[in-house]
């Protein structure tokens, strides 16, 4: 059966910039663009803004902000919004822009919900695309995802004494290891081989906390099975998962959740589509104006691409400065930009 058609509703929604993507980088575009007086829209495939900060590893600590020596990443998120309120940005959430097109002076976007939006310049800040998680290819687990069976984590407390299993070798497994070793009442850590692919620190953190009998390290082992109750039609109630040795031994360990980082599979989707100069799932860019091919069209963070360049937060906040200051032209033709710094300018529509 082909899918539907969407039509986007009669009601379009029009701002001088149309931000793809909500994370980090697109809600610091939101800063940059309303420092030069320039109304904005983000979208965004997730149903919150943070991007992967906020869903991934809202608890997770950054080091690299300039000037700041530790926050999480639900703090980044929660400071660059308290940041880019005073310009009262419009956020169309839980959808996916399908479709790009040029209509006179405007760039007209369409989502998957049938929202029509419109802007003078886009700039997409998509990071590595729509995401979702590898499954392990466990029979029934969708009956415990959710409640049991988790590929992302929140917040620490729902897992307070808890029975977790962490499966996984690289630093979302080790690093949720460290953080839920005070809060658990047990941990288990499955991995298919000796050596972690985490940074060398954290495992050896972990090692010094499985030597100290906080954390069991099951080791090589493998996920075989999940074991529970069925509660309804649709779910289940965890009780153990089950693993396999390499040798082909079995375990069972009791466990009331399950925590499973096996990577994430992402994809540009209908961008891919859009003749942006797309390669290797990166948009290539001019560095000096992150322009794609498109005039009007920029790219920022994780999803632009240019000879040596840094895949950091960081470097998206640059990044997103240079568009900012780019699209002012096409926003605003023929008007002269006059630069000033913040501590000259101040925020627009708050006292000095």
């Amino acid at each position: 059966m082909s899918e539907p058609e969407i039509h986007g509703s009669d009601e379009i929604h029009t701002s001088d910039i149309v931000i793809i993507g909500a994370g980090p980088v697109g809600l610091f575009s939101v800063f940059q663009c309303g420092m030069l007086g320039m109304s904005c829209q983000l979208v965004d495939a997730l149903p919150a803004s943070g991007g992967q900060c906020a869903a991934l590893y809202p608890e997770k600590p950054i080091y690299d902000i300039p000037a700041v020596p530790q926050l999480n990443a639900a703090e980044l998120i929660d400071c660059l919004e308290q940041q880019i309120a005073p310009f009262a940005p419009i956020f169309h959430l839980d959808q996916q822009v399908i479709e790009l097109q040029r209509v006179g002076e405007y760039w007209d976007l369409l989502t998957a919900a049938g929202k029509s939006l419109r802007g003078k310049a886009i700039i997409i800040a998509a990071g590595v695309g729509a995401f979702g998680p590898n499954r392990p290819p466990l029979a029934n687990i969708e009956r415990y995802e959710g409640r049991h069976v988790h590929y992302m984590v929140g917040e620490r407390e729902q897992f307070r004494d808890q029975r977790v299993v962490i499966a996984g070798g690289g630093d979302s497994a080790v690093d949720w290891a460290l953080a839920l070793v005070d809060v658990a009442a047990k941990i288990y850590v499955i991995h298919r081989r000796e050596r972690f692919r985490a940074a060398p620190d954290s495992v050896d953190k972990m090692h010094a906390l499985a030597n100290a009998g906080k954390i069991e390290l099951v080791i090589p082992y493998q996920l075989a099975g999940l074991e529970g109750d069925k509660t309804s039609a649709e779910d289940s109630t965890l009780r153990a998962v089950l693993v396999k040795h390499l040798d082909g031994t079995e375990r069972r360990l009791e466990a009331d959740h399950l925590l499973a980082f096996f990577g994430l599979a992402s994809k540009l989707g209908p961008i891919n589509n859009w003749n942006l100069g797309i390669h290797n799932g990166g948009i290539a860019v001019d560095p000096t104006t992150c322009v794609t091919e498109l005039p009007g069209v920029y790219a920022v963070g994780d999803i632009a691409m240019y000879p040596h360049k840094l895949k950091l937060i960081l470097t998206g906040f640059a990044e997103a400065a240079q568009a900012a200051h780019a699209a002012y032209t096409v926003v605003n033709p023929g008007k002269a930009l006059h630069f000033q710094h913040s501590t000259t300018s101040g925020i627009p529509g708050l006292e000095k």
